[in-house]
């Protein structure tokens, strides 16, 4: 007997969900490898912790980027691997049915690949399940309902905005944004202010622990210590920078994504539009918790905005829900045809 599967592969983090057991992964999109004979040498939590602290030979990679496949051998292999471990915790061997998630503006090409790189890895038969449609299942939002249900999802590696109805994405705008584009402009801003470089995995501390997109109250400010390398002298040396330079930091992104929004809702038909005002905003993804995130995007348009219940699980929970419900998912895949 085969079991059916469900993947959210994200940029930063995938997620694997096993019909009848629940959210059995949760891991880093990141694979250790030896540069020489190209063999994996840890995947997900092992391959994160080496990431700036491996030796010459090895190299950490992240096999996607910008929510696509960058490294098509690579992400195989990492799927090859959560394959194995999910499946081989439920005492299942068979080749499984998948359902795995890609951003709203992925193109045939990109689809394809994602769908070979599944394959390879070992699945039976691959579903492609677009992630705000993904994220909106998850979030509880009535997608199948004649009624508007407006959704944004901050991943890694991109910002999926989309109004839902009867099924299907009436419209969407998907960038290339999200919560890495927020480390790499933390790396930039300490380089530049304080001549100090630190790496990636610094710079995701440092947004996870006073990263803010909206001005906090005097009282509220927070401050964190940032180790790093001089660029002078070569020599580690410790800085201390505030919230609100992060807020400063970030502000180029976040009106991208304000922009996204307000695209999306521009080209939303007026009935669906009074539906999204009366329901609010939905927020999912891990980008969405910086603080401030739903003061900021109510501010800028005027609606309620809520959280999803689990706005890191959304998507795989949504995918999930759609391995469990085949007219469900039928419903989603023809309008999948259709949009495109």
């Amino acid at each position: 007997m085969s079991k059916e599967i469900a993947i959210d592969l994200g940029t930063a983090n995938s997620l694997v969900y096993v019909q009848g057991k629940g959210i059995v992964i949760r891991e880093p999109s990141v694979v250790a490898i030896e540069k020489n004979t190209g063999k994996v040498l840890a995947v997900g939590d092992e391959a994160k912790k080496m990431i700036g602290r491996t030796p010459g030979n090895i190299v950490a990679v992240k096999p996607l980027k910008d929510g696509f496949i960058a490294d098509f051998d690579v992400c195989s292999s990492m799927l090859k691997y959560f394959f194995g471990k999910a499946l081989n915790s439920t005492g299942f061997f068979s080749k499984p049915k998948v359902i795995i998630c890609v951003p709203a503006g992925t193109t045939s090409v990109e689809e394809r690949a994602v769908r070979q790189a599944t394959m390879q890895a070992g699945a039976k038969e691959v579903h492609i399940m677009e992630e705000p449609m993904a994220a909106a299942i998850g979030a509880g939002l009535p997608v199948a309902d004649p009624t508007g249900s407006m959704i944004v999802d901050i991943g890694g590696g991109t910002t999926d905005v989309a109004v839902i109805s009867l099924g299907g994405i009436v419209t969407s705008q998907s960038i290339r944004m999200g919560g890495d584009k927020m480390d790499d402009a933390i790396v930039n801003f300490v380089k530049k202010n304080y001549n100090l470089l630190i790496g990636e995995r610094t710079a995701e501390e440092i947004k996870m622990a006073i990263g803010t997109v909206h001005i906090l109250p005097e009282s509220e400010h927070l401050t964190y210590m940032v180790n790093g390398r001089d660029l002078m002298t070569g020599l580690p040396r410790q800085v201390e920078v505030s919230d609100h330079e992060i807020h400063l930091a970030f502000k180029d992104i976040i009106q991208s994504i304000l922009d996204a929004i307000k695209s999306c809702l521009e080209k939303t038909p007026p009935e669906l539009a009074g539906d999204i005002i009366q329901r609010g905003i939905v927020l999912a993804g891990g980008g969405s918790l910086i603080r401030g995130m739903d003061l900021l995007i109510s501010e800028e348009t005027g609606m309620p905005v809520i959280y999803a219940e689990d706005p890191l699980s959304s998507i795989v929970l949504g995918a999930g829900n759609a391995l469990e419900n085949i007219d469900l998912l039928r419903k989603v895949e023809n309008s999948q045809k259709i949009s495109r």
